[in-house]
């Protein structure tokens, strides 16, 4: 797989995603609301403002709108240095604005708290901390630096120095507050983003797989009268060129290549119908299958099968859907990356329902873990004292997502417990002591009865002659 298609797995560069033209219309609309706050402090409340400078102030902002609408094209994205830069030019711009007209004693000084909200949402950390740390210092130079709220009358307009300090706090608070609330929903919503890509991404790829068998199945069926055609002309010309044994030979050399290519076909035609997207086949060998690349790593997979209460003794023959296979061989690998030696895959049927059991004989889900597992970019799985026997492995949470949501997809049900607890002496613990995943089908979901006494599709055609 291409760095391109994994790039999402280590995070990506959010601040490129912003449009100039959004940032353009927020601040076209605070370039209103700035303008329309000047005006009614002045007209209707009669303050005293340095109408100039205001004005400059708002002006600035203007000329830098206009010199973005254009010199750059609509579609232009901001890099992570742009977006940056024009959250700090905001940030520098209300508080000299705040500066002209009463510091913390201004009402709008709460407005500080829009650009580093955006910025924790979409710009990466040490842009947030900068910014934050920017606002902070200004906030905190505008309890004393700033120029007095006047009445017409001359009267200084300023709140009691206990709620300037408590605006001040409340401020500092939001700031941190608004920070990592906005920064971590965003990481979640792109996080489960991420994780929904990967999912599709590993569905698409064996939906090509499946559809290619397909592709693969037909085309061996219908070649196969061909062939048969070449095979019978090619007797008969070497019937009839008995006396010219270099024309005989030519023939008979076609007649190979034929059954060279109906062994060929045919064998290709098998692994179609075994790949088709909606092939039935027994449970216990859909298990097999999605087990079997994880056989030779060095563990041990016993596989178990049996009817539950009121089951049929001769198993289901289930969909064979690549949700199914992809999803469980996740749980497997899962598994034998974090057993000792064993891994122990039940299965069981009843009238209601298809029950699959993955166990392992590690130490089992961190119990902090455990109401998580199946969310993505769940770190790992291990205590610390487990780094030491894997150190390169750093999993991400990924692999049992994609599991989950793509079994959950076939209307199963996943739960996930421990055997018994990781931290009791191996002599007090069972065999199958680890992690536990349960998947639960109702019957009627994935259970098929087509084709019990056989294949479904059928076998391709033998050519004989």
């Amino acid at each position: 797989m291409s760095t391109s298609e994994t790039s999402f797995a280590g995070g990506r560069n959010r601040g490129n995603w912003i449009r100039l033209r959004t940032m353009i219309l927020i601040r076209w609309i605070a370039i209103v609301g700035q303008l329309v706050a000047i005006f009614v402090a002045q007209r209707m409340f009669n303050l005293t403002l340095e109408l100039g400078l205001c004005l400059m102030a708002v002006g600035v902002s203007v000329i830098g709108n206009l010199i973005a609408v254009f010199v750059f094209p609509e579609n232009k994205r901001l890099s992570e240095t742009e977006n940056f830069l024009m959250v700090l030019f905001d940030v520098l711009q209300l508080s000299f604005l705040l500066y002209l007209t009463g510091g913390l004693n201004n009402p709008f000084s709460l407005l500080v708290l829009g650009p580093i909200t955006v910025s924790a949402s979409v710009l990466t950390l040490r842009s947030t901390a900068l910014l934050g740390i920017t606002a902070f210092v200004l906030m905190t130079l505008l309890i004393r630096f700033h120029l007095p709220l006047r009445t017409e009358e001359g009267f200084i307009l300023r709140v009691p120095d206990t709620f300037l300090y408590g605006n001040w706090v409340a401020i500092t608070i939001a700031l941190l507050f608004l920070s990592i609330y906005s920064r971590r929903i965003a990481n979640e919503m792109h996080s489960m983003d991420d994780a929904l890509a990967a999912t599709q991404m590993a569905l698409s790829r064996a939906q090509k797989l499946n559809d290619l068998g397909g592709v693969v199945a037909a085309a061996a069926h219908e070649l196969g009268t061909p062939l048969a055609t070449i095979k019978l002309t090619s007797a008969e010309l070497m019937e009839d060129l008995h006396d010219q044994p270099d024309l005989q030979e030519d023939a008979r050399l076609i007649r190979e290549q034929a059954d060279r290519c109906r062994d060929i076909l045919r064998s290709m035609g098998r692994a179609g119908k075994e790949d088709l997207h909606m092939r039935q086949a027994p449970l216990v060998q859909v298990i097999m299958e999605a087990a079997e690349p994880h056989e030779n790593r060095g563990k041990k997979i016993i596989v178990e099968e049996g009817p539950g209460p009121g089951g049929e003794s001769e198993q289901p023959n289930i969909l064979r859907r690549p949700e199914i296979i992809h999803g469980l061989r996740n749980l497997v690998q899962n598994a034998v990356d974090f057993s000792r030696t064993t891994v122990w895959i039940e299965s069981t049927w009843t009238e209601a329902k298809i029950t699959i059991r993955i166990i392992d004989d590690g130490r089992g889900y961190p119990p902090n873990l455990l109401g998580r597992i199946g969310d993505p970019f769940v770190r790992n799985r291990r205590t610390d004292r487990d780094r030491s026997a894997r150190p390169e492995y750093e999993g991400m949470g990924l692999g049992l997502f994609i599991a989950k949501t793509l079994l959950e997809r076939t209307g199963a049900q996943l739960n996930f417990a421990n055997g018994s607890d990781g931290f009791l002496p191996k002599s007090m613990t069972s065999e199958r002591c680890g992690a536990i995943v349960e998947v639960v089908w109702p019957r009627n979901m994935i259970v098929t009865e087509l084709g019990k006494s056989g294949h479904p599709i059928g076998e391709n055609t033998l050519i004989e002659v």
